[in-house]
């Protein structure tokens, strides 16, 4: 096991529950490894079933307590938790580094993006209106109020082990509700870091909890299904966001889903072409590609296609790769699967006849590094046109028109993020309009923000996150009807 003060920020081989740090009650653990190398990093509880009815009780608890706060409290501790979390972000920058391997520059980037939630929900819950509505009889008077939704679930992926819970911890809280969360049984270091410093804010025992196991379908089916729970939350794969609508419906709860992605990125003729190129490395090379967001389908206008070749080839010839916390611009896959899907991708591509133009390989210093990679000559019919990549491999697709590249853009099931640069007005306003997305970026391939709504269409999930509609998720809406007035 590797000795670097893991857990500084929490005592070793415990979990946060029922307001303190304890044990699974079975004594069961699970190592948590460096994806670089396999080391192993930590060890901590692996609970069960068993160990979640007093969990959910607390919760229940907690929350009847909370929503009775006031917006000031509920402000005030998540402004404490945020300036602990800016404090600490070099410590939570390397714990997250180590257990999911991206860049340290990365993981600190996220940490203070994470940080950026708590920021907005400590001063947004003060601006949660209600609303009174002009009733039609003169001794009546109609009401609108938004009240805590209840104890809620939050399921969340091994990508962003940081910002991805406090997107949701903090509106729920924000909102004055208790929320316990299940982190990636992957990265579970990140999470029991923040409920230490949420600890230490004064944030009230039993609001937030930390649920680790490596068990998640079993402990998953048990907090969803519980009738104590009101709300659920879950980033991850459509495949398991199918399977916990399914349990969430059992109790008609409700459901966010933030799920896959199938980003197309186009680049039109008219385009600021540095400025195209620059934000297409932006969007695909960031965790080493693996995020929901990230540039999947890249279509190039057919009569810039050889200058595009050219110039990507020369940035991602530049890109480094090794262990995270040697700060290169690509770190490990998360493991073995994802590299062997990766690899099996780009194989299928080059036996269609795709054109490999640099990378394609492991990288010789660790098990999990893919070399960045660019391919050309991509078509429709490869694999990889309707598959999530998730690793740091650029697919090149030519196309001729704006219609046509619209039509292939969104001929996918998914629609959670899109990007597109181009000069002419016209074109930009047909385009972001067009494109079946829930998010668009428009001369930039970053875009992702506290203050802007989080989400996507079609099988790309439900709800939105970050934003007033971040906050209204966690918040049912009581209309008052006053007679006798």
């Amino acid at each position: 096991m590797e000795n670097q003060e893991t857990t500084a920020l929490f005592p070793a081989s415990k979990t946060y529950i029922r307001g303190g740090w304890y044990s699974a009650r079975s004594g069961r653990t699970f190592q948590v490894q460096n994806p670089y190398d396999g080391a192993s990093i930590a060890e901590v509880p692996d609970l069960s079933s068993h160990d979640l009815e007093e969990v959910v009780q607390d919760a229940v608890i907690a929350g009847h307590a909370w929503a009775k706060s006031s917006v000031n409290e509920r402000s005030k501790k998540l402004e404490t938790w945020y300036r602990l979390i800016r404090e600490q972000k070099n410590t939570l920058g390397e714990l997250l580094s180590r257990e999911q391997g991206k860049p340290l520059k990365e993981a600190i980037g996220e940490v203070l993006y994470g940080a950026s939630f708590v920021r907005w929900f400590s001063q947004e819950c003060l601006r949660s209106y209600g609303r009174i509505i002009p009733n039609a009889r003169t001794d009546h008077r109609s009401t609108v109020i938004k009240q805590p939704i209840g104890p809620c679930v939050a399921i969340t992926p091994w990508n962003f082990p940081n910002a991805m819970i406090t997107r949701k911890v903090a509106p729920a809280l924000a909102a004055g509700c208790s929320i316990i969360l299940k982190p990636a049984e992957q990265t579970p270091l990140s999470a029991l870091a923040l409920a230490a410093l949420a600890e230490k804010a004064g944030i009230p025992p039993g609001l937030f909890q930390v649920v680790t196991t490596s068990d998640p379908a079993s402990v998953g089916e048990f907090l969803l299904t519980h009738s104590e729970i009101r709300k659920v939350t879950f980033t991850g794969s459509s495949k398991v966001g199918r399977i916990l609508m399914g349990h969430a419906a059992r109790g008609i709860k409700g459901i966010s889903l933030e799920l896959g992605g199938n980003a197309p990125f186009i680049i039109f003729d008219d385009a600021d072409m540095e400025a195209a190129l620059d934000g297409l490395i932006t969007a695909k090379f960031r965790n080493s590609g693996q995020t929901c967001i990230s540039a999947n389908r890249v279509f190039v206008q057919k009569s810039i296609i050889n200058r595009v070749i050219a110039g990507l080839k020369e940035r991602v010839l530049k890109l480094t790769h090794g262990r995270g916390s040697d700060n290169p611009d690509i770190g490990p896959l998360i493991n073995g699967d994802a590299l062997s899907k990766v690899e099996r991708l780009v194989e299928d591509a080059k036996s269609k006849g795709a054109q490999l133009e640099c990378g394609g390989t492991r990288g010789k210093e660790s098990q999990n590094v893919y070399l960045p990679t660019l391919l050309s000559g991509m078509t429709d019919e490869m694999e990889m046109f309707s598959t999530e990549i998730f690793g740091p491999v650029l697919p090149l697709y030519s196309f001729e028109t704006e219609e046509e590249v619209l039509e292939r853009a969104n001929n996918t099931e998914f629609g959670l993020s899109a990007y597109f640069y181009a000069q002419d007005s016209s074109r930009i306003h047909r385009v972001m309009e067009g494109l079946e997305s829930g998010m668009v970026g428009v001369n930039t391939g970053f875009i992702s923000d506290a203050s802007a709504p989080f989400g996507g269409v079609k099988e790309s999930g439900l709800g939105r996150e970050g934003a007033i509609e971040g906050l209204d998720a966690y918040q049912e809406v009581k209309y008052i009807c006053q007679g006798g007035l």
